[in-house]
């Protein structure tokens, strides 16, 4: 597995600070696999975007069935996360 450097909420500043407070998830933090960009937050962005994109796109899917083709594609792909 890579091993990528991450700014961690507590020592985010300026416009990474307001992506991590808007990214926040219920369970108190920023999920890895957004602050994996906390290096450079174009990329945090244009992650986001496609999600958000995926995830919410169109009306041919609802948001559950969204997360169901996303599961099975994580268990194909053999993704621990």
């Amino acid at each position: 597995m890579a091993w990528i450097p991450m700014i961690a909420e507590g020592k985010a500043e300026a416009e990474l600070k307001e992506w991590y407070d808007k990214l926040l998830e219920p369970w108190g933090g920023v999920d890895n696999i957004m602050k994996i960009h906390s290096l450079n937050i174009s990329t945090l962005k244009g992650h986001y975007e496609l999600y958000r994109s995926a995830m919410k796109g169109t009306k041919d899917l609802s948001y559950k069935q969204r997360e169901m083709v996303a599961v099975v594609v994580s268990q194909v792909n053999q993704c621990l996360y």
